[in-house]
């Protein structure tokens, strides 16, 4: 029986986030309810269990029971999710604005958008050392590919697909700010009222 889920739980297991960009025949597989809790029985020796955010866009593993020895483990996982998440928006704001053009051209002749580019490569989650917008940029998705937020289906081209993975870290920051009233604070580039006043 757990034959049929043997990749999926490796997958899982592995601390891997499964959804329709990651491993869509994977994805499908979960959305049945009897599967899911076939490999949820299947888990439950193991003390994980099967989440999903809200919108059951992306899948991964949960502890069932946070014991002493894993709530030890929780300050450093939050502070690892802290630092990918400030990254991560600032580079979501750079995208938004270069929509519609070709991304490494508009940084490159906008001098503003190349200090951001590059005060976000050098990130502790990004850690480029180039100094130039290509090598900077290679960097980021090296990373966001590695770290699986984006997947890349021709490994020959620059062509990314956004994952799962970031509806579940969106979803995270949500819940920080609202549930638990944690705000998370980063430095925001002064607007430009702020600069003429």
């Amino acid at each position: 029986m757990m034959m049929q889920h043997s990749h999926l739980l490796e997958q899982l297991l592995a601390g891997e986030f499964i959804c329709e960009v990651t491993d869509s025949q994977g994805f499908r597989h979960l959305q049945d309810e009897q599967q899911r809790e076939a490999i949820d029985q299947y888990l439950r020796p193991l003390n994980r269990r099967l989440a999903s955010n809200a919108e059951g866009s992306v899948w991964f593993l949960a502890w069932r029971e946070l014991t002493p020895a894993l709530r030890e483990q929780l300050p450093q996982q939050f502070k690892d999710t802290l630092d990918s998440l400030i990254p991560m928006l600032k580079l979501l704001q750079l995208i938004q604005e270069t929509i519609g053009h070709e991304m490494a051209a508009r940084i490159e002749n906008n001098p503003s958008l190349r200090e951001q580019l590059h005060v976000l490569a050098q990130t502790r989650f990004f850690q480029s050392q180039s100094d130039d917008v290509a090598g900077q940029l290679k960097q980021v998705f090296d990373r966001l590919r590695g770290n699986g937020y984006v997947y890349q289906p021709h490994k020959d081209r620059h062509h990314y697909i956004v994952t799962g993975k970031i509806d579940y870290l969106i979803d995270l920051t949500r819940f920080i700010r609202e549930e638990e009233n944690i705000y998370i604070e980063e430095e925001l580039p002064p607007s430009q009222e702020d600069l003429l006043a």
